[in-house]
Order: C-alpha cells, then structure tokens, then sequence
C-alpha cells in the first residue's frame, strides 16, 4: 500500500508524514530487546496494506485497539528492508463525529448501498402479484440494516462491502433484457416471479455468513456451515410465507427457485430448475458470478496476457484483449 492509499491527507511531504483513516487488519502486542512493549499491526485500506509500528505502548496512553476495526493514525513513512513501513505517532478509535467513507476503506461495491436498495425497493413497489409483493417486502424490510453493508460471499464472487446488492441489483438488470425479449415470444413468462426470485435467492447469506462491523465475511454461522444458503433461504420463504398468508402455489415456487437456483446438484442445488423463470434465475445468477470473477481476476493482468488459472471458472487461464484507455 502506498502512503497516498493508507490516508487521506499528506501532512508534510517533505518526511513523509501522513494522517488518515484505515482498517487494523491484523495485530500483536510484542517486546523488543529492552522488554518494551510496541504494536505491531498491519494497516489496510482499499488499495492495499502497510506494516506499522507503535513503538513505546502503553494500553492507558495509547489505548485498546481490535483487528477488523478502523482507526485514525497519524505517522511517518520509510523504508524499512526495502518495504515501506509506517511509524505510528498517534492512533485512536474512530467517534460518532467522524466522517469515514467505508469504500476508501474496504473493497466495496461501486454504487452507494442506499441507491441499490432503493432500487429494488421500487421495483418490489410496482408488482402487479400481491403476494410476491408483500413476500419481497417483508423480507427486504426485515433485512434493511444488514442489506446495506452485507457482502455476498466469503472470498468468490461479490465478497465485498454492500456486494450483495450489488449482486442482486446487476442481476434484476440483466433478467429486464432477458425477460422483455422472452416476454414477446412466450407471453406466459412471469416477469414477477423472476424478479422475485432473483431478490430473495441469496437472501439466507446473511444468516450463513459471519461479518465483521467494516462489511466483510470472515467465516460462516454454525447454521450456515451445516445447512448452507440454499436449504436456510428455502425454510425461510416456507416460514414467511405461513406468517403472511401466501398460497401454496406461490410458495412452492419461490422455495424451487431458491432451491434450484446454482443449476446442479455438484454446486449445491438439491434441484434443476423445472420451469423458465427458475432457468432464468439460475443462468443470470451464474452469468453474473462469472463476470464479475472475470473482470475481477483480469484488472490485475497486462494487455495481450494471461492470468494465473482460476480454480473456480474451471482452473481456466484468462485473457486480457483491451488496454487500459479502452477501459
């Protein structure tokens, strides 16, 4: 991580001393050879990490400091072995009065998690079907707080900061153009139903994973190790839908699309998708993943060549074929 990436401000140019915000990433009291004790932390923001030093620390003058926490640190950085390390001259906890954008922070989604969720609260707002509506509704209410911020996954697709929103939003984007064209040539397609089933098919991650308070996963519930999303988010709409008064019909084909929705049984589906909407569901879920691997693994790459192989596209190579101006 360079020092222009760790904080927001360059206090003086001149010795490299900076001051801003960033993410303990990890830490460990240690002592040095006098028996003093010093911090010695890994500080991170979106950009990437930095090694820091607190030298001469003292819990009552310094205070009391946890991993996946932000701070405020001011310090001067040099080179230490040939790797920049950054000597922390003050270091506190961030306050109520703090402004912190998290997106400096953290990898985070690119769009602000307010708008995404306004747009799926929009979308749910215009639903013909009274019973999608008030199922979406309930399940979208009840998750606010934790939609805003939660990550879709643990380290694949989308696992970052308000990634599933950004997930489930591309998605209803992408299922608008599938479904206006397959719309015109099978006028029975469901366009709702889709839309339903693209809102609520992740929505047990939250209870699956286990996040820290900056927005990313950092294991999985007990629940979620030994029943996984798929079977959770089924047994949700199950029990929703008995609370809400939702038929039958509706409810079994909610829970067969979250069911159904990773296509096989190899990624984790007790079920193939049995009618058009589940099939729509699951193509522009799986679509979706790719690409955001793809472009994610291809940022890091040189125009004309290849990536290392990627284990979860099928341990495949790939090729960057555009330069960073045509980006």
């Amino acid at each position: 991580m360079s020092k222009m990436h760790l904080c927001s401000n360059i206090i003086n140019p001149l010795i490299n001393q900076v001051e801003g915000y960033c993410i303990i990433k990890t830490l460990s009291v240690k002592s040095n050879v006098k028996g003093a004790d010093y911090l010695d932390l890994t500080l991170a923001d979106a950009g990437g990490e930095i090694n820091a030093k607190l030298w001469d620390y003292s819990p009552e003058q310094h205070g009391a400091y946890q991993p996946q926490t932000v701070v405020k640190v001011r310090g001067t950085v040099s080179p230490f072995r040939d790797v920049d390390q950054l000597k922390i001259e003050r270091i506190r906890n961030v306050n109520s009065g703090d402004t912190v954008d998290m997106r400096k922070l953290v990898p985070s989604a690119p769009f602000e998690s307010e708008k995404m969720y306004k747009k799926i609260v929009y979308l749910i707002g215009d639903f013909k079907d009274e019973e999608l509506k008030r199922i979406c509704s309930h399940f979208v209410e009840k998750y606010r707080d934790m939609m805003l911020v939660f990550p879709a996954a643990l380290k694949l697709h989308h696992a970052q900061r308000g990634g599933l929103l950004f997930h489930t939003t591309t998605m209803l984007d992408v299922a608008k153009g599938i479904t206006d064209v397959y719309k015109r040539l099978y006028p029975q397609l469901r366009t709702e139903l889709v839309y339903a089933g693209i809102i609520l098919h992740d929505i047990a991650k939250m209870e699956e994973l286990v996040t820290c308070e900056i927005g990313l996963a950092t294991g999985y519930s007990t629940k979620g190790q030994l029943l996984g999303h798929i079977t959770m988010g089924a047994s949700m709409i199950e029990r929703a839908a008995a609370e809400l008064g939702i038929s039958e019909k509706t409810t079994n084909l909610l829970m067969h699309i979250l069911l159904s929705h990773h296509g096989v049984p190899e990624f984790g589906s007790p079920r193939y998708p049995m009618f058009p909407e589940a099939e729509i569901v699951s193509e522009v879920d799986h679509l979706d993943a790719k690409m955001f691997t793809m472009y994610n693994v291809l940022d890091g790459v040189t125009e004309g060549e290849f990536s290392d192989r990627v284990w979860s596209l099928d341990n495949r190579q790939l090729y960057k074929h555009w330069t960073e101006e045509t980006e």
